[in-house]
């Protein structure tokens, strides 16, 4: 196998433990990797692409029977996409999309909280509302 990589190395580059990597080869996430003939694992370079995926996906709340199944989809026949695996795969991919507006909200929110913050006039003492909160936390008005 050309460019194989020991499972250190695969860990190290998609950010996880090779204790990981075991358990998902054994629920059937990962595909079984080659092995040598000492029984070593041998990964290639697309089996990495596809842990970050797979370590992505879980990172945001797909479910392991949902990566499975995405597994699956990936690695099947194209001619045999079944249709729940589309419907998932649709789904996800509004949920990504969903969270990433969320995420887009938040960064705003976050650069004004952090403008405020730095304004001369909330250093001190800081601006507090009519409860005594400080207003440097409030992203509805303009900063």
């Amino acid at each position: 196998m050309a460019h194989a990589l020991t499972i250190g190395q695969v860990a190290q580059a998609a950010g996880v433990s090779a204790r990981t990597i075991r358990y998902y080869e054994q629920v059937g996430v990962l595909p079984a990797p080659g092995r040598t003939t000492a029984g070593y694992r041998q990964y290639t370079p697309q089996g990495v692409g596809r842990l970050i995926f797979v370590r992505r996906a879980r990172a945001l709340g797909l479910s392991l029977q949902n990566v499975r199944a995405l597994s699956a989809a990936l690695d099947g026949p194209r001619r045999r996409v079944r249709p729940r695996r589309r419907v998932l795969v649709r789904a996800q991919l509004s949920a990504v999309r969903r969270q990433r507006v969320e995420l887009q909200v938040l960064q705003g929110q976050l650069a004004q909280v952090l403008r405020r913050l730095r304004s001369p006039r909330l250093r001190v003492p800081a601006r507090r509302d009519q409860s005594g909160r400080c207003r440097c936390l409030d992203t509805d008005r303009g900063a």
